[in-house]
């Protein structure tokens, strides 16, 4: 088996890819600005976000407790969203929106500081400080840290932790502070996360007086793993592994603390082993020990970011148990559970995965979010053991992951069907949740900047290293310095892709020894490795070419990019004679702004996909490949009545073009239908 690996720090990649640094772009121009206004509420027709508000009224009670002011604090009901009642202004001392705010300014943080990274911005960092400053002042003495909590006078902290998201937030600030830590060498974000978590490990685990609780929404777990390797306290790295192992343990804690609310309210109290109890822990992934846990389940974010954990926690312990776990779970998501998008998470029902290869296009929940921790998720498997399948599913998320921002950075989706269409989202009760337009912000802000942190730091999925071993899983062009084998070199990236699949890797200077690894992707079925002359050998899915390297050394890959044409698994229910078409990483869509109305009558003659034109179009400002293939519209005198007696001149099929673009872009030209999924004859 190949050496673990760890991501590439960022310091030492600077992308220049032609496809991802426009995103990045994106993010730095846009994005970040345009959330910062967001956080603010400062964006016009926008639902307000509350985020900064939360934290002034946070940081002005810990300065007026300081002086010793006697406070009498507004009050408000302990529920998941609180916003100003009717005809009421806000009040400056009291907290709004949800529960899990908080993060939404710790993630934007976390994207500034990997754009700083890239890109310095006196600015920009002298805004992300203030914000630094505000969130350090609003931090209690004992270094509790949650806006929610703090406005009401800490009633009630930790007394929920199954929904009120303290742990959540925890993990969200770690993330940041890491980041931040990184790109400024600034503590002051550090020691907050730092003092945060003691303040968590003095209330929380076993022992007298302790709460032996875990989070609600997963997040905590890989961030602790994080904070370990930041600052090398096994503190974290045990309380990450206490998270992971209470998890699911009989007596079950997030029954216990239902059971004390509902004792409250004189109702009946539940048994953990009532089928109704279980399914309702499932949405937590709490039904099970983790280390028992076969099938993903439940919310799929939180799915994704406990799966993270847990993968940390294999490679960092070589718990076997826990290894054998996230493998599992993996098989349950990747094969039974994964849109040919990259999407997870089929229902709007608890925001969740539904049952193994239930997938519909129309009503598909796939938030943006759930693909984001998909690429989390992915990339940790890649760690603990190289499989060129882990690297495709990374790849494949990113369709998702980008669908969820506009091409102009300022509008977004939660939600990524795979067919739309936008008179039955105005109508149908069943897809209130699909918006057939990005939006400009949500008061559930969770998926805009968890966009920008990941793409702001797409680097450090491309490539992971040890020390005798470079692996490249995406094709990301820049220049990079890598240490390898005892020796430093720095190599240069060159990806024409998504437009075409040519890869060429060089050696700019320096001498190096061991071994480059080069991602074959799956979509590609006859990649072509010039590597100099060296041998190589090919092992799941990855070309390993031996050193030594030295200036002027290149590996050239070809990957042949082809029209594929995919169908799902007999089992897919909803996609039975369906045909859905990638093109090279890209998943590809029909849009009514190419294809015109009533998407569901084109049928695909298996002849056309076999001969397709290939072309390139800008969208959004973008250049995209584009596919254009013959097609068939279905056509038919209406019968007197809704059903009619089948006969063969019923119904007529009329020649057609259709159009494909990637997925991703669907959505940036107007309104209008779109189907990732057609039939086919």
């Amino acid at each position: 088996m190949k050496m673990q690996t760890k991501p590439l720090p960022l310091r030492d990649v600077r992308v220049n890819d032609t496809f991802w640094l426009q995103e990045m772009e994106l993010v730095r121009k846009e994005m970040i600005p345009y959330q910062w206004e967001a956080l603010n509420d400062r964006v016009e027709g926008a639902a307000p976000s509350w985020c900064i508000h939360n934290f002034r009224a946070a940081a002005r009670l810990q300065a007026r407790r300081r002086l010793g002011e006697k406070i009498c604090l507004p009050g408000w009901p302990g529920t998941f969203e609180t916003l100003p009642r009717k005809g009421e202004a806000p009040h400056p001392d009291r907290f709004y929106g949800f529960l899990f705010q908080d993060s939404d300014l710790y993630k934007w943080l976390e994207a500034v500081s990997y754009s700083l990274v890239r890109c310095p911005d006196e600015e920009l960092e002298r805004t992300a400080a203030e914000a630094v400053e505000l969130i350090c002042q609003a931090q209690e003495d004992d270094g509790y840290l949650d806006t929610f909590y703090i406005l009401q006078e800490r009633k009630g902290a930790f007394g929920n932790l199954e929904n009120n998201h303290e742990l959540y937030c925890l993990g969200h600030l770690i993330e940041a502070a890491v980041a931040w830590h990184q790109a400024t060498g600034r503590e002051d974000l550090l020691r907050a996360a730092c003092r945060f978590a003691d303040c968590v490990m003095a209330h929380l685990g076993h022992g007298e007086g302790k709460i032996p609780g875990y989070p609600g929404h997963e997040i905590a777990e890989m961030a602790l793993y994080r904070l370990f390797d930041e600052t090398g306290e096994k503190k974290y790295r045990e309380m990450a592994d206490y998270f992971l192992s209470e998890r699911g343990q009989h007596p079950n804690y997030f029954v216990r603390e239902a059971n004390t609310r509902r004792a409250e309210k004189g109702e009946a109290p539940a048994d953990e082993d009532d089928e109704a109890e279980k399914q309702r822990i499932q949405y937590y992934q709490a039904h099970e020990p983790v280390r028992e846990q076969r099938e993903a389940v439940g919310h799929a974010v939180r799915a994704m970011y406990l799966y993270s954990g847990m993968a940390d926690c294999a490679r960092e312990t070589g718990d076997q148990a826990m290894r054998d776990a996230c493998e599992r779970l993996w098989r349950s998501m990747a094969d039974t559970k994964l849109y040919v998008t990259g999407g997870i998470g089929a229902t709007v029902v608890g925001e969740a995965f539904s049952l193994p290869y239930d997938l519909p296009s129309d009503s598909a929940y796939a938030e943006t979010c759930a693909s984001v921790g998909l690429v989390f998720f992915a990339r940790r498997m890649l760690q603990l053991c190289p499989r060129g399948e882990y690297a495709d599913v990374m790849e494949m998320a990113l369709n998702t992951v980008l669908s969820g921002m506009a091409m102009d950075g300022k509008s977004f989706f939660y939600v990524n069907p795979l067919e739309v269409d936008p008179e039955a989202c105005r109508k149908d009760a069943r897809l209130r949740h699909v918006k057939h337009v990005r939006q400009k912000w949500f008061g559930c802000a969770c998926c805009p900047p968890n966009v920008a942190r990941l793409l702001s730091s797409l680097s450090s999925y491309a490539f992971t290293s040890s020390e005798d071993l470079l692996m490249i899983h995406l094709y990301l062009g820049c220049e990079m310095e890598v240490k390898l084998g005892g020796g430093e070199m720095v190599l240069k990236v060159e990806s024409s892709l998504p437009l075409e699949g040519r890869v060429r890797i060089s050696v700019l200077s320096g001498e190096a020894y061991g071994t480059i690894a080069l991602h074959l992707p799956r979509w590609c079925s006859s990649p072509r490795l010039d590597a100099g002359g060296r041998t190589f050998e090919i092992e799941g899915g990855y070309a390993y070419v031996d050193g030594p390297w030295k200036e002027g050394d290149t590996l050239v890959l070809e990957l042949p990019m082809e029209l594929q044409a995919l169908v799902a698994d007999v089992h897919v229910r909803e996609l039975h004679d369906q045909v859905a078409f990638r093109f090279g990483p890209l998943t590809l869509c029909a849009e009514e702004v190419d294809n015109g109305k009533e998407l569901h009558r084109l049928v695909i003659p298996k002849e056309a996909w076999k001969n397709p034109r290939l072309d390139v179009k800008k969208i959004g400002g973008m250049l995209l490949p584009v596919v254009q293939l013959d097609a068939l519209f279905e056509v038919q005198s209406r019968p007197a009545g809704l059903y009619a007696t089948y006969s063969e001149d019923l119904k007529a099929l009329e020649s057609r073009q259709v159009t494909l673009v990637p997925y991703f872009s669907w959505g940036n030209r107007g309104e209008g239908e779109m189907r990732v999924w057609m039939r086919y004859m």
